[in-house]
């Protein structure tokens, strides 16, 4: 467009901003893109696929257990850190270059460099100092780990970023957090072999989630031989001749080789520059953004993790996708961040999409469960004391299913199609009248005709106060 170098500049090359770049490329905008580490972003290089990888390595240590039980003699098996590192970093180079490739083919200019914003319209490239004038511009910067709480000594722990690079594997190491990561690299390192202790400050992990399948994931870890120590923190870490010495609240301590904390993740906003065009941002430094991601300046937008809507990569996707075709392709879009499929690559695995049944009570006058927890079919030979959970929540008064929750294995690739039915405003009988597939662990969820449990708030009379929850 006249008067600018380009028609969108975006800062960050993640999934977000790679995919926003690429799809107002395609609608025949001139597009430039600036990253300063790799192409890729979180997901890419250190973030899901480098973490999915290593859940797949972690896991064999029971596949080869399992064998016996069908027939199969294996030798002793041995484990090679170096060389799954190795392999790790091989594959992440494949796909960060794939995603260079994709952009020069769609016609966007990458800059390898850190980008500032000037003002409104422009923005800085801090290797050569040249300025580059835009008529949009879009923040996709992502967020990082936080080294929190803020204790002496906590410049010795590394975070999800360092997590995948270590010159060896930790024979003991203290992981501090109960989210999602935390729980993750805790099932990952004691699988390969690490005593690991996970300190979480709450009373169980993976707050926010179904509380029947945070139990599991729990129950889940001390069978991998987590040592789970709830409502503990961290107050000094002080490095020693082999490793470290932590102590924590409660008067406990844990000696390690490793400290790793993942407390949480702030959005990369810190020297961007925002205050330079006047973009408002929380008190966590997020950028706010309305339904299409633009911010309170006309011209300037962002998407995904930078914002802190939902901290998904293909959330980051949809909504630089969504970018795209609003400022560019002429078909404004709305993200709707609700029914949102995601998964914990624990071992058990954890898929959900949906209300939990906490959320469901608190929004519905009437909510149905049905639950089943059974063993699998591989563990009647396995002999692994192996169980798989499924929940449905359904309202009672439509019928309609406002989530479904699994721990089990594929938990993620059932949620994933499980998304499309929820999404659709599928009801509890469109299930039962679906056909089951046997012999599989999924056709349960078709299966499930016996409700395990009514909750019915009670309708106040005229004489008495409300009442809270009945269960049925």
């Amino acid at each position: 467009m006249a008067g600018y170098d380009v028609d969108l500049f975006v800062i960050g090359a993640g999934s977000g901003g790679v995919r926003a770049a690429r799809v107002a490329a395609a609608h025949g905008a001139k597009v430039m893109i600036a990253e300063e580490f790799r192409i890729g972003g979180t997901c890419v290089i250190r973030g899901c696929v480098p973490k999915k990888l290593m859940v797949y390595a972690s896991r064999f240590k029971d596949h080869f257990a399992d064998a016996a039980g069908f027939g199969w003699t294996l030798a002793p098996p041995s484990f090679d850190w170096p060389k799954l590192v190795a392999a790790k970093e091989k594959e992440i180079s494949r796909l960060s270059a794939i995603y260079r490739s994709n952009l020069d083919k769609s016609g966007v200019t990458v800059v390898d460099t850190r980008a500032t914003i000037e003002d409104a319209h422009s923005v800085r490239l801090v290797a050569d100092g040249r300025r580059v004038s835009a008529r949009t511009i879009l923040i996709s910067t992502g967020a990082a780990p936080v080294l929190e709480p803020d204790i002496p000594g906590r410049e010795y722990a590394i975070t999800s970023n360092e997590i995948f690079d270590l010159p060896a594997l930790p024979k003991r190491m203290l992981i501090v957090g109960g989210g999602y990561i935390a729980v993750e690299f805790a099932a990952i390192f004691a699988r390969l072999g690490t005593d690991v202790f996970l300190a979480v400050r709450g009373e169980n992990v993976l707050r926010g989630f179904d509380e029947d399948l945070r139990n599991g994931v729990r129950d889940g870890l001390v069978d991998a031989g987590v040592k789970l120590n709830f409502g503990l923190q961290p107050t000094r870490i002080e490095k020693m001749a082999a490793g470290y010495h932590v102590s924590l609240t409660k008067g406990a301590s844990f000696n390690a080789e490793q400290v790793m904390i993942a407390t949480g993740r702030r959005p990369n906003t810190m020297g961007l520059g925002l205050e330079n065009s006047g973009v408002e941002t929380d008190s966590f430094g997020a950028v706010k953004v309305d339904a299409f991601s633009k911010t309170n300046i006309e011209s300037i937008y962002a998407v995904g993790d930078v914002t802190d809507r939902v901290a998904l990569t293909p959330v980051a996707i949809h909504e630089g996708h969504a970018f795209a075709d609003t400022v560019f392709g002429g078909k404004p879009e709305a993200v709707v961040h609700s029914n949102i499929p995601t998964a914990v690559f624990s071992t058990p695995e954890l898929g959900s999409v949906g209300l939990t049944e906490t959320e469901a009570r608190a929004a519905f006058d009437c909510v149905d469960i049905y639950m089943a927890n059974f063993r699998p079919l591989k563990a009647a030979l396995s002999g692994r004391a192996e169980k798989v959970l499924m929940k449905i929540v359904v309202d009672g008064a439509t019928d309609r299913v406002l989530g479904v929750h699994i721990l089990g294995e594929d938990a993620s690739e059932m949620t994933q199609l499980l998304g499309i039915a929820v999404k659709m405003g599928a009801k509890k009988a469109d299930f039962d009248a679906t056909m089951a597939l046997h012999p599989t662990s999924a056709e349960e969820l078709v299966t499930l005709r016996m409700r395990t449990a009514r909750f019915e708030r009670e309708i106040p009379g005229p004489e008495g106060p409300d009442a809270g929850p009945l269960e049925g």
